[in-house]
């Protein structure tokens, strides 16, 4: 089962809040954190985290958040929370501000457990979910053997005023599919970028009925996985590349992210179309791309056009999606006409 690319949004908000009382010392500068979490699909049918605990990791020591839900793991699938919508782990706490490391902890389980962190693929099996990095940020129980460490090498600042951030889980590359005799999927733990919210929007569009067809005939077999590719800006159709693990050589370029299309609803739940939604995309100009089969598209290996058995492809693309600060780009395909 190969994936496609999965955000988890972390919000961390601050707010400067007084603190001291009538003499003259200088009062601390408290910020309020919030952390929360957010999805671009993956190719699988349920992706839940087993969270435990979210530590930032300051100048002066850490500060531990217990990410608990009445006592039991924090279990989030990350599918139920696409493009912008959001599922809160922290909220509202004060902290001093400064500048921070941060480390989530989530458990691992290498055997399928619905109350833990699992992977359930398209054909209905459970499997289990870990995660190759463990150790401590200063959160309690951080060494257990089923803790597992999330951890972000990119420092950020927490200021006074507001300061919301996200982090990027790039499930492509950063969630690996059981090998060999392991019935097991692997969440790598350098697969995640802090992006600043200031400076990122999102892009929304529509993918036309005609190009699906256009694009399942052009595939052939009954077996589809439609997707939406983010590229740089003025990225060739010719070069769009797919996700892989070795180096994309020039003029081909490796894609920043992917999203699942969607069917659209209407008010009566009714299906009106098919689209696709980036939820957090740094401010700047790009292309995208839209293939009907994401699910050859496997990061271990390198998928081409002429793949006998499992060809990739990008079907249609459009360019010059510009991207500004908290806003919704236009993101639409459009069906060629033959001249």
């Amino acid at each position: 089962m190969k994936t496609a690319k999965t955000l988890i949004a972390l919000s961390l908000s601050s707010l400067l809040v007084a603190c001291g009382g009538g003499d003259d010392t200088p009062a601390e500068q408290m910020g309020v954190f919030s952390l929360g979490v957010s999805d671009n699909p993956s190719d699988a049918k349920d992706v839940t985290i087993a969270f435990k605990q979210v530590v930032l990791k300051g100048s002066t020591g850490s500060i531990s958040f217990n990410v608990s839900d009445d006592g039991a793991l924090k279990q989030v699938n990350l599918l139920e929370f696409q493009g912008t919508a959001v599922e809160t782990l922290v909220s509202g706490q004060s902290i001093p501000v400064g500048e921070y490391q941060m480390c989530i902890y989530m458990q691992r389980s290498e055997t399928p457990n619905a109350d833990s962190s699992y992977v359930k693929t398209m054909d209905d099996n459970l499997h289990g979910l870990t995660t190759n990095s463990n150790g401590s940020c200063g959160g309690v129980g951080a060494d257990d053997t089923d803790t597992g460490r999330l951890f972000f090498n990119k420092k950020f600042t927490i200021a006074a005023g507001t300061n919301s951030f996200v982090a990027e889980f790039d499930l492509n590359s950063g969630l690996q599919d059981p090998k060999g005799n392991k019935d097991y999927w692997t969440l790598k733990p350098a697969s995640v970028q802090l992006y600043n919210n200031a400076e990122v929007g999102a892009i929304k569009g529509n993918t036309p009925s005609e190009l699906v067809t256009q694009c399942e005939a052009a595939a052939g077999g009954s077996i589809f996985s439609h997707a939406a590719y983010l590229y740089s800006a003025a990225t060739a159709l010719d070069n769009m590349s797919d996700f892989r693990s070795d180096a994309v050589v020039a003029p081909k370029i490796a894609p920043i992210a992917a999203a699942r299309v969607n069917d659209i609803m209407d008010q009566s739940n009714q299906v009106i179309g098919q689209g696709y939604e980036f939820g957090f995309v740094v401010a700047g100009s790009y292309s995208v791309g839209y293939t009907c089969v994401a699910q050859n598209d496997d990061p271990d290996a390198n998928n081409n056009p002429d793949d006998v058995e499992l060809p990739f492809f990008i079907q249609a693309d459009i360019q010059a999606v510009t991207v500004t600060n908290g806003t919704v780009a236009d993101g639409d395909f459009v069906v060629a006409t033959s001249p």
